[in-house]
């Protein structure tokens, strides 16, 4: 019983770290929404759209950890990642020279 008592403590601190680093994001681009995106063994991937069109991610070690993390943050979380809220994604020069690099295998 003790190391389910210890498990779950570290999920929560580790929740409250990654709330934390979402709470950053949040306030340094005028607010944020995300979506939390299962990436297998690896856990799950938060991704961040910021008021201002910036945007980044962090990835917790479980999709519950990832859900508890943006309840913790409090900020808006959408199903999927597509129609208006991918589009207030803002990119620059970099990120389109970035995909077009790896479309030509650059």
């Amino acid at each position: 019983m003790a190391d389910t008592q210890q498990v779950d403590a570290k999920a929560e601190r580790t929740a409250a770290r990654l709330a934390q680093r979402i709470s950053a994001f949040s306030k340094a681009h005028g607010g944020a929404e995300g979506q939390v995106a299962y990436i297998g063994q690896r856990g799950a991937r938060i991704v961040l759209v910021g008021a201002d069109g910036g945007w980044g991610d962090v990835v917790a070690p479980t999709y519950a950890i990832a859900e508890q993390a943006v309840a913790k943050a409090g900020i808006t979380v959408h199903e999927s990642f597509d129609g208006e809220f991918a589009a207030k994604v803002k990119t620059g020069p970099y990120e389109w020279k970035r995909m077009a690099g790896i479309q030509v295998g650059g």
